[in-house]
């Protein structure tokens, strides 16, 4: 079982490894969208989002239903929205932690000047 939960976890890794499939991922945190939308709201070409859409559906991160003309994406699992905010934490804290040992350079460096 062990095995097999980490190749899951790989594969989740593998549909959020790109900016633009995790900025879809937020934009959808708020609800459901149609794909229109999602390419308009991010800048994105119709062709490249629907790239983004379709690794992020093979990797079940996102789901889909169609209306009309229309198709819808929505999370599969709202709970992937926690863990995009720990990694916003994590992101913070490292960001915290560079900035003070940057400081403490910055102190010592100008203490070597006197």
């Amino acid at each position: 079982m062990t095995e097999q939960l980490r190749r899951f976890k790989a594969e989740i890794f593998q549909g959020l490894a790109h900016p633009v499939r995790i900025a879809i991922v937020e934009a959808l945190c708020e609800g459901e969208r149609p794909a229109g939308w999602l390419t308009e709201h991010l800048g994105l070409e119709q062709a490249n989002g629907s790239q983004h859409l379709a690794v992020l559906r093979s990797k079940q991160i996102i789901v889909s239903r169609k209306q009309g003309n229309q198709v819808f994406y929505s999370l599969r699992d709202p709970v992937l929205i926690k863990v995009l905010e720990i990694l916003r934490r994590y992101f913070y804290a490292q960001l915290a932690e560079t900035e003070s040992l940057m400081r403490q350079v910055k102190a010592g460096a100008g203490g070597a000047r006197r």
